[in-house]
């Protein structure tokens, strides 16, 4: 079957009845059998992005700089006659480039796994019933259904409802959203702001606006702050190397080495120095980090995002569906204009609807006694869904007998003022919101209204009860004892707040949203106090999306790191401003296109272990910098040194090569590795690793020479011998190192190292051991002096352990006595910078009034 192909104009000028006979479709959507005819007509509804051969990205690895090197280092090799230099060489550019391929193969087929796990859902009509469905199985014909928050997965002509507010920024630039109404087209990708409609799918994947209008260039994820530390880091070494390595070669050549050996040599030199394998260890250890977060029903859409995840320190959590079960009961009503309970429920039935699956709806049907006869002859003629600004649903019924009434329900005070409710009846309803609040009871209005909303009737309160989830209150102290401090965001009353807050041990100092922050949302001007206010309480109550922002960017200019938790489209303002924006099980597709970190699971609980993870990564990533650098100090110095004072190679090019080869492989293990979880936030500390990395390559540095220095002078070892001897050296010290460096703590107390990077430094260590025993492509040694060497390096262990803790002990404690001279000088300077901040907002207002009475008179 052919369907008849248009321009996205035509579809625009064309009424709704005429696509629908174009494409041969109906209000009733298509059957299943149709959906498969038309999916291989037109292909899924994705765009096809542009992959990269797999046969290409595994000759990337042999092309740029540090490649260069190494293929410059054999060619120099094989003009020099050196074969075994060059086929050794040549061995490691083919190992390191394929496992860099591998691994990163691995994580890109990792994050691929990820992404479709974030594909957009749809509901679509099909075989006569609403159905949740992949987005990406949507056809041309198909009739979908659009509401609040939704990302339009298609191009679609909207057929049925009021009307939809849809942003379409991302495509046209418009900064506010655009009304569309019957016959209007909207577009994929853009978000639905208000509203909801039906809409027939025109056009799918690269035939919408958006595939014919969109770049498809890759664009690589952002790198984070700490990702450019370690980063810089590797580019300073590059440059040590380098430099060294020219002083190097001046004074050879003076003395009269050959330059072609010299350079040869060098060049290997500079490439076991500098990190190689630094690129892959990152992006695998972040790929590794998004599995495991995966598993724990938690979806990274942004792998910087994990840095930020570990420093978190607060937390502003919603209350429904996170901290409480989100199963929606309906508790006592008061009476006001209803006759009974029943009538009262059946009014907010009206203005309900099942299909939609909302909490508050299905418990007000729950609440039906017999809802087949209570619904009887009752028709729903429209239903004006829930949006953030109105506050309330309304249904418009039609009744057998041919009457027309409407009913509503929503907040209480918005339901009061529609109806004008006043003096005592006023009085009493908004004292019985304030009862059920104390009691931890939400509040529902329900009104009618005879005369199509001209006038509307109170007919009473409905209250409704969300249980806190039963893990709630140990996740929430188990979050405190990571250093994170949660609070509470809720639209409810404050004393509901209170009392749920109460209960799950967050603390009862909730704060009210007033004036303030709304005029900070507006103007971006702090009023005064306003921060430290927001900073000391426990929880916000009667929170409108735009004050979650104004929240999250006020905390942020008090110095802390923020998660925000969000589900809906008005959320994601907040979500992208907070440094990870979390977006809960159930959200709207907006919100979660907004969010960095994506909960398929409800409850808090999820955020914490997400947050234990990222600290591990964390933790992964600074043992492997300061590894990274002590390795590059004690073999960069070390060789440069030596030939200076002896004017001889302390190691040959093989054994060099074959030094960066057995190193660089048990390094990738290090993504797998355990790691203690910090019970305090952690930020990249630059000080402490730079101090410690150099303190400990100094450490390496001393016991190489030393060992270099007994070896040739004490013991006298012919020169080949004493190479293989540095060779050994080399390798069981740099594989130690990294047991030392991996814990801030003793090294063979817990966390013990994971088994698979455990059998990868012991089985490099066999292979070097064998080397040196059995003289493959070096002179052997006796077991004897291999004994000796590892005796001398588990000692060198134990003393740079004790090393290592002092410094560690000696940082934390300058920590310490800063941290205490921060909080004095604080305490100190409070009172003033409060005079002083009093002293800036008088002097501000004095400013504002003699600018405006110099508008008001220019010659005064």
């Amino acid at each position: 079957m052919v369907l008849q192909e248009h321009n996205a104009k035509d579809w625009e000028q064309m009424d709704p009845a005429a696509i629908f006979q174009a494409l041969e479709s109906s209000e009733q959507g298509l059957s299943a059998a149709e959906v498969q005819r038309r999916l291989q007509h037109y292909g899924s509804n994705a765009l096809q992005e542009k992959e990269t051969p797999l046969w290409r990205r595994l000759l990337s690895y042999f092309w740029g700089p540090i490649p260069w090197m190494i293929e410059a280092a054999a060619v120099l090799s094989a003009i020099n006659g050196d074969w075994k230099s060059f086929f050794v060489i040549f061995a490691m550019l083919l190992v390191n480039g394929g496992i860099g391929f591998w691994e990163e193969k691995g994580a890109a087929d990792a994050l691929k796994a990820l992404k479709n796990q974030l594909a957009l859902k749809a509901r679509a009509l099909r075989d006569g019933q609403w159905q949740e469905i992949d987005a990406t199985t949507l056809v041309p014909g198909d009739v979908i259904r659009i509401r609040l928050g939704d990302v339009l997965p298609a191009d679609v002509k909207l057929f049925s409802g009021d009307y939809l507010s849809v942003d379409q920024s991302a495509l046209t630039g418009e900064s506010l959203p655009v009304n569309k109404k019957v016959g209007a087209v909207a577009y994929s990708g853009t978000i639905a702001k208000q509203g909801e409609m039906l809409a027939l799918v025109y056009a799918t994947g690269s035939q919408t606006f958006f595939g014919h209008t969109a770049s498809l260039v890759q664009k690589a994820a952002p790198v984070s702050h700490f990702q450019k530390a370690v980063l810089g880091i590797g580019n300073f070494l590059i440059v040590l190397a380098l430099v060294l390595s020219t002083i190097l070669i001046i004074v050879e050549l003076v003395r009269g080495l050959s330059f072609l050996q010299l350079l040869a040599f060098v060049l290997v030199v500079v490439v076991a120095s500098i990190p190689v394998a630094m690129p892959a260890v990152l992006s695998v250890t972040m790929a590794l980090g998004a599995l495991a977060l995966s598993r724990m029903k938690a979806i990274v859409s942004r792998l910087t995002s994990i840095e930020e995840m570990a420093g978190v320190d607060i937390l502003c959590s919603d209350k429904t569906g996170t901290l409480t079960q989100n199963k929606i009961t309906l508790g006592d009503s008061v009476r006001f204009h209803a006759q009974d309970d029943q009538e009262l429920i059946v009014a907010a039935a009206l203005a309900s609807r099942e299909e939609d699956a909302d909490a508050i709806d299905l418990a007000v049907l729950a609440g039906l006694q017999d809802r087949a006869q209570q619904l009887q002859g009752l028709q729903q003629s429209k239903f004006i869904p829930f949006d953030p600004v109105s506050k309330r649903t309304e249904g418009q019924i039609q009744a057998s007998d041919g009457k027309h009434f409407r009913t509503s329900k929503g907040a209480p005070q918005v339901l009061m003022d529609m109806a004008k409710l006043s003096g005592d009846e006023r009085a009493k309803a908004e004292k019985t919101v304030e009862d059920f609040a104390a009691k931890g009871f939400r509040t529902l209005g329900v009104a009618r209204s005879d005369d199509d909303g001209a006038s509307w009737q109170f007919l009473g309160i409905l209250s409704l009860f969300d249980p806190p989830r039963v893990d709630s209150k140990d996740t929430i102290i188990e979050a405190q004892n990571h250093g994170i401090e949660v609070k509470m965001v809720t639209g409810d009353h404050q004393a509901i707040a209170s009392e749920i807050a109460g209960q799950l041990n967050l603390g009862t100092h909730i704060l009210t949203v007033d004036e303030r922050l709304s005029k900070y949302a507006e103007t971006g001007q702090l009023a005064d106090g306003l921060g430290a206010e927001i900073e000391r309480s426990d929880g916000f109550a009667q929170v409108f999306p735009e004050h979650k922002y104004a929240i999250v960017k006020i905390l942020q200019e008090r110095g802390h790191i923020v998660a925000m938790t969000g589900d809906g489209v008005n959320d994601a303002p907040a979500l992208k401003q907070a440094d990870v924006g979390i977006a809960v099980s159930g959200a709207t597709d907006a919100a979660r296109a907004a969010a960095a970190l994506i909960l398929t699971a409800p409850g808090l609980n999820v955020i914490v272990q997400a947050v234990e993870e990222a600290r591990r990564i964390f933790e992964r990533m600074m043992s492997y910098t300061v590894y990274r650098i002590a390795m590059t100090l004690d073999i960069l110095f070390f060789v440069v040194l030596t030939m200076l004072s002896f004017n001889s190679y302390p190691l040959t090019a093989i054994m060099v090569v074959l030094l960066s080869l057995l190193d660089d492989i048990p390094i990738m293990s290090i993504a797998w590795d355990r790691t203690a979880v910090q019970k305090s936030p952690v930020h990249w500390e630059m000080g402490r690793v730079l101090s410690l990395a150099s303190m400990m390559g100094l450490l390496a540095l001393g016991g190489t020479l030393a060992l270099y220095l007994i070896s040739r002078f004490a013991f006298d070892l012919p020169l080949a011998q004493l190479q293989t001897v540095m060779f050994l050296q080399l390798i069981a010290g740099g594989h130690l190192m990294l047991f030392l460096t991996r814990t801030r703590g003793p090294f063979w107390k817990p966390p013990y190292p994971a088994p698979i990077l455990l059998m990868a430094i012991l089985g490099t260590q066999i292979v070097g051991i064998a080397i040196v025993a059995f003289g493959w492509l070096m002179p052997a040694i006796s077991w004897t002096i291999i004994g000796l060497v590892w005796a001398y390096n588990i000692l060198w262990m134990l003393g740079a352990d004790l090393a290592k803790l002092a410094i560690h002990r000696l940082m934390d404690r300058q920590a310490q006595h800063q941290l205490r001279f921060l909080n004095t000088l604080n305490q100190s300077l409070h009172p003033a910078m409060n005079v002083l901040e009093a002293d800036g907002a008088a002097m501000r207002r004095e400013l504002q009034s003699l600018l405006h009475r110099k508008q008001e008179n220019p010659h005064e």
